[in-house]
């Protein structure tokens, strides 16, 4: 199996909604598994450490599973139409990895949570690309053949899957936003499946 690494930050379980949507997408397609990991949050003491496992949910992700998955999709709260700082931090430190070319060529594509409709999630979207494209990753967005989104009325663009909060409980996707993250997952395993 060739694995496709879902990574996100999650601080009140909406990302990580959209993140498990994206795995069930990522495993719909034969011969193709996700890999499913975390950050740890920032902290703004700088003595404090995280324990290398998390007490709950997926592990914490390594730089080095750049190197072993095939192509990545990754996902962030919104936070003042930017990635959060805990996910930030993780791409800064994959220089190692940058300057080995271990994300050269694989397929990536993000996702977001926002807590209203107009919280700058396509701005969040293309931050988090940027890191992706210097790695040298080819940038997978939504087609408009999804019809997913053209019948949203919450969370869903062209540059990746997203999720509006507002008035529900965090980690409660629509039925367009199930489908769209999904679809976003399939589609990078696909190409990556056609890279092999």
């Amino acid at each position: 199996m060739s694995e496709i690494l879902v990574l996100y930050y999650s601080a009140n379980g909406a990302t990580e909604a959209l993140a498990r949507e994206v795995c069930r997408g990522v495993d719909s397609v034969a011969g193709m598994a996700s890999r499913l990991r975390t950050v740890p949050p920032v902290s703004t003491t700088t003595e404090a450490t995280a324990a290398d496992v998390p007490e709950s949910g997926p592990p914490y992700a390594k730089p080095n599973d750049l190197h072993e998955c095939r192509g990545v999709v990754m996902g962030s709260p919104t936070r003042f139409g930017n990635m959060d700082a805990a996910l930030k931090y993780y791409l800064d430190c994959t220089v190692n990895e940058w300057f080995a070319g271990a994300a050269v060529g694989k397929p990536a594509a993000v996702f977001t949570s926002s807590s209203t409709l107009h919280g700058g999630q396509e701005s969040t979207l293309l931050s988090m690309a940027l890191p992706l494209i210097h790695h040298g990753m080819l940038f997978v967005g939504i087609p408009w053949t999804e019809k997913a989104l053209l019948q949203t009325t919450g969370g869903g663009t062209p540059y990746g899957a997203s999720h509006v909060t507002y008035g529900q409980p965090a980690s409660t996707l629509t039925a367009e936003e199930k489908e769209l993250a999904r679809a976003l997952g399939a589609r990078v395993a696909e190409i990556a499946k056609k890279l092999l």
